[in-house]
């Protein structure tokens, strides 16, 4: 009954969805009052009705009602609860729900905290987010019901994918689809603006906290996923450039330009057709996402659906919407054009070149991406594009990037003057050379000068941030009591993009100690063997075979770490067989220190008394995930500020678009 409820409550949000997406709009062209007024009240009750359908799924995998065809083939009544829990989404039916879930639930949080828009220009943004919702909606009714009944219903389910049987794998969908779902209202926003023909700083101003909220989620939720991949998966790594680890990093590589070309629209009045365009291609890259995911184009761990005729559903919606907004685009931008010049070197021409880095480098993940793909359905043969094509071509972009993060907050708006933007840059060049020559003396060997580049490039990020808030606060050049008064004045948003510089040159020293100074050994060891590795010590005290777990039957290893001759601490890696979906995984070992990662894996037996095991040692890896927290948490720190709250409008403006159906 539950199951039917939650399928019925689906058919409702269908409907309501259609209302919205339909009433709102005309009213707001026709100048009829009610009918933009149902905009706010139709956003709401679709979040209701979805949420009522996604808790029915959630109640059926809880109680392990295998009545239900897809709880049957994803879960097991031996599976811990919160992997029931989890399992809901770990699959192509229930992760379609969450993603409509997350979709009303935006719409539903502008229709609630959009009392700063024109009472028009919301009815606007959520009908465009409905006509999203329509689309979804039909495609989980027509293709992928998650309710479908089983008779007879088996005695038990076929269990989850084991390796998504754990705590990152909870958490990483949910942030993920906060992040790229959430950049529909960002397109909701640029398609309601070119209906209306009209893009300002007050529109900038009502878009960059949905961009930001979005751009936060979407940066926790591959940092997620990385850290999942790194210690699960057994082999070490934090990304491989995987094409479904891809398809959540272009949006978020544009959504990031997206981010800065809002504040030129906002401060300047200028990119504004370039911002609008950069909010269709961001959530057309999240829609690409989704149709790789479930088209059945790809095998990965990633990968939900295997069945054609869903990636031809969602390619066609993927054509609606994104060939729509284009079309749009081209016939309405003209009237977009015009607004503030500046000069190259100026603030502006910094967040030019930003945007141009960005996109550039999304457009070569992109093809590295998709071109597999097309060589593959042509029948040209079989390829295939991984790491080093990335590095070639990713990497050379950021650079320049890097380097004009530390450059750029220091320029004045309109027209800069580079030299003096250079000179208030001093202890970061002085910092990025020392960093560069320690490097060169303490790892001179293979790859130490490109490691040396990026570690003064992580050192120029770091002190160039910490040198502009100085800037900000007089720090040195006035008494302590005045630059403590400017810290606690200065706006919050200004904080959180220091804050997201510091990040990011935290996250470039880990991604460069990991990757240029991994210590690696693989080999066979019985107990009672020892081997270094970095400056570690490790002695294999024993394998245990058969220890049971709640729903797995694991082999153990332990190993004893020393330092200097002092006890550490015993790691304990597994190797787990799950007894339901018959699969084996390796659960990884770690000892974490800010220092660096010691990591171990045990493999298979030699079958002379010996265990291969693979042994590593990660320096400063932490700092990838703490670089990426904290550019979250600058994100979480700019929307708390209160101007992006209140957002532009005067309540005189506020009047006036409220009158504006009924009389314009």
């Amino acid at each position: 009954m539950i199951a039917e409820i939650g399928l019925y409550a689906l058919v409702l949000a269908l409907v309501v969805s259609l209302v919205q997406a339909t009433l709102p709009l005309i009213g707001a062209a026709r100048r009829i009052p009610e009918w933009v007024a149902l905009a706010a009240w139709t956003a709401p009750a679709q979040l209701v009705f979805i949420a009522v359908a996604f808790g029915a799924l959630t109640y059926a995998y809880v109680v392990s009602d295998f009545s239900l065809l897809n709880v049957a083939a994803n879960s097991h009544s031996a599976k811990p609860m919160i992997y029931k829990v989890s399992g809901v989404w770990g699959n192509h039916e229930g992760s379609l729900v969450l993603w409509v879930l997350i979709l009303a639930l935006f719409g539903a949080a502008v229709a609630g905290f959009g009392s700063n828009l024109p009472v028009a220009f919301r009815a606007r943004v959520l009908a465009v987010q409905a006509w999203i919702a329509v689309g979804f909606l039909a495609f989980i009714l027509f293709t992928s019901n998650p309710f479908l009944r089983l008779d007879p219903p088996p005695a038990d389910g076929r269990g989850l994918n084991p390796l998504l049987q754990d705590i990152g794998l909870a958490l990483h969908p949910p942030f993920l689809y906060l992040g790229y779902v959430g950049f529909s209202i960002t397109f909701s926003f640029a398609i309601a603006a070119l209906i209306e023909g009209k893009v300002d700083a007050a529109w900038a101003r009502w878009v960059r906290p949905w961009t930001l909220a979005a751009w936060s989620f979407l940066t926790l939720g591959i940092a997620l996923g990385s850290w999942w991949a790194y210690y699960e998966l057994g082999w070490g790594g934090w990304w491989y450039w995987d094409p479904v680890e891809n398809s959540s990093f272009m949006p978020w590589l544009v959504g990031t330009a997206l981010l800065h070309s809002a504040v030129v629209v906002e401060k300047r009045d200028a990119l504004k057709t370039w911002t609008v365009l950069l909010a269709i291609i961001t959530f057309a890259f999240s829609l690409l996402g989704t149709f790789l995911v479930r088209s059945g184009v790809l095998t990965s761990v990633h990968a939900f659906a295997t069945d054609p005729a869903r990636g031809i559903f969602i390619l066609g919606l993927i054509v609606v919407y994104v060939g729509g907004a284009l079309f749009l685009y081209a016939a309405r931008a003209q009237a977009l054009a015009g607004g503030g010049l500046f000069a190259p070197i100026s603030r502006e021409g910094a967040l030019v070149l930003n945007n141009l880095l960005l996109t550039t480098a999304a457009a070569t993940v992109l093809l590295g991406t998709l071109y597999p793909l097309f060589v593959d359905l042509f029948e040209l043969g079989k390829i295939s594009v991984g790491p080093p094509y990335f590095n070639a071509t990713f990497v050379p972009l950021m650079i320049p990037m890097l380097v004009a993060l530390g450059i750029g907050p220091m320029l004045a708006w309109k027209r800069g003057d580079l030299g003096g933007a250079l000179a208030r840059l001093t202890a970061a060049f002085a910092a990025a050379a020392a960093v560069a020559l320690a490097t060169l003396a303490l790892a001179w060997g293979t790859g130490a000068v490109l490691a040396a580049l990026a570690m003064a490039l992580a050192a120029w990020l770091v002190v160039g941030a910490l040198s502009e808030l100085a800037e900000r606060t007089r720090l040195f050049r006035a008494g302590a009591g005045e630059s403590w008064r400017r810290l606690k004045g200065l706006p919050r948003s200004a904080l959180g993009m220091t804050l997201a510089h510091l990040g990011v040159g935290i996250l470039v020293a880990g991604m460069t100690g990991s990757l240029a100074w991994t210590a690696e050994d693989i080999r066979v060891m019985r107990p009672g063997e020892r081997v270094a590795v970095a400056d570690y010590d490790l002695e294999l005290l024993g394998v245990r075979e058969g220890v049971m777990g709640p729903n797995y039957r694991a082999t153990r290893a332990g190993f004893a770490v020393s330092r200097a001759g002092a006890p550490v601490a015993v790691l304990e890696p597994e190797k787990r067989f799950y007894l339901v979906e018959e699969r084996p995984t390796t659960e990884a070992a770690i000892l974490t220190t800010w220092r660096g990662d010691l990591y171990a894996v045990i493999g298979d037996p030699d079958g002379k008394g010996g265990w291969v095991v693979r042994l590593y040692y990660k320096p400063m890896i932490l700092w990838i995930w703490a670089g990426a927290a904290l550019m979250a948490l600058a994100g979480a720190l700019s929307l708390s500020d209160r101007r992006l709250r209140v957002g532009a409008p005067t309540r005189a403006r506020r009047r006036r678009g409220a009158e504006a159906p009924a009389r314009a």
